[in-house]
């Protein structure tokens, strides 16, 4: 998920009943070693992403189920059925000419009834793969940028008085969701329940020491906000870097973004600080202004219902 992206679109997936933890899962051709995938699973694991790495490590924090196959590692995260980039597949190459009916049949068994499709690509390059496989599919091949930091450049002062902390009890995590709705809109009530559900698991995640989330506000009001998660092992993600409409290009996610990596390498020991963006969005100039540098590209497929 994009640091600037709720990826907050909902849909219905019915729980397979399939998976076993005995499937072994191959990755054919890649060669780093299986302990930097650090994750604790078996069977030779190895994810080479950088982005998905760490979308795993947040998963895995967070209580989704995350089961080893054959052909794909499947991510299913019962507490939010709708979250779709909670409930995916994630296949160690692109679709390759022939794919398209093995790639939906899978979707199909572990996520029955769903009207949607989510597919994660594993690689660093940004490849989509097959055209025809894609058009087979139906899916939107979405390619996002993937920037990491050991250290981050203090931005300029932000135009008005602001103060950067961690959010703190009922009304600071009430402000974060209106701040989620002013971003991206509030929409039906089985949205307005999915976003009290992904900010419930990031309160959780930060209640049980695994990051924190942090808001600017000016006055009493909070204005932008992000996360950082991080398991212990060096690697911290950003998460929902959010502000509000009316006051964009202030500096404020500036400021927040350097203010949450800070404390991240200060407090929370990590060594490496990971953002992803879109390619094409402003927020990635942000990012780069602070230090952050281009790792790689990360290959979402999706088909929205």
């Amino acid at each position: 998920m994009r640091a600037n992206q709720a990826a907050h679109r909902a849909s219905t997936c019915t729980p397979s009943t399939a998976a076993t933890e005995g499937d072994v899962w191959r990755w054919v051709g890649l060669a780093r070693p299986r302990d930097q995938l650090g994750l604790g699973y078996g069977g030779g694991v190895d994810v080479v992403s950088l982005g998905f790495r760490t979308d795993l490590m947040v998963r895995r924090l967070a209580g989704s189920i995350i089961v080893v196959r054959e052909r794909y590692l499947l991510v299913r995260t019962p507490a939010n059925p709708g979250f779709r980039w909670g409930n995916f597949l994630l296949f160690p190459a692109p679709p390759r000419a022939g794919d398209a009916v093995g790639w939906r049949a899978a979707f199909a068994a572990e996520f029955p009834g769903a009207g949607h499709l989510t597919f994660g690509v594993d690689g660093t390059r940004g490849d989509r793969g097959d055209p025809g496989e894609l058009a087979g599919l139906g899916v939107t091949a979405q390619v996002s940028t993937v920037l990491a930091a050991r250290q981050l450049s203090e931005p300029a002062p932000p135009k008005e008085e602001m103060v950067c902390r961690p959010l703190v009890g009922d009304n600071d995590w009430a402000q974060a969701a209106e701040l989620r709705f002013a971003c991206y809109g509030r929409g039906d009530p089985a949205h307005q329940e999915f976003t009290e559900r992904q900010l419930g698991e990031a309160r959780e995640l930060c209640r049980r020491g695994h990051g924190t989330w942090f808001g600017a506000f000016i006055g009493h009001r909070m204005r932008s906000s992000c996360g950082v998660i991080t398991d212990g092992s060096g690697l911290l993600r950003f998460q929902s870097v959010e502000t509000d409409p009316s006051y964009r290009r202030r500096g404020l996610a500036s400021r927040l973004v350097y203010a949450a990596g800070q404390y991240g390498l200060a407090v929370l020991g990590a060594q490496t600080l990971v953002i992803v963006a879109d390619p094409d969005d402003v927020a990635i100039g942000i990012y780069r202004s602070l230090g952050f540098a281009d790792a790689e590209h990360q290959v979402q497929l999706e088909r929205e219902p």
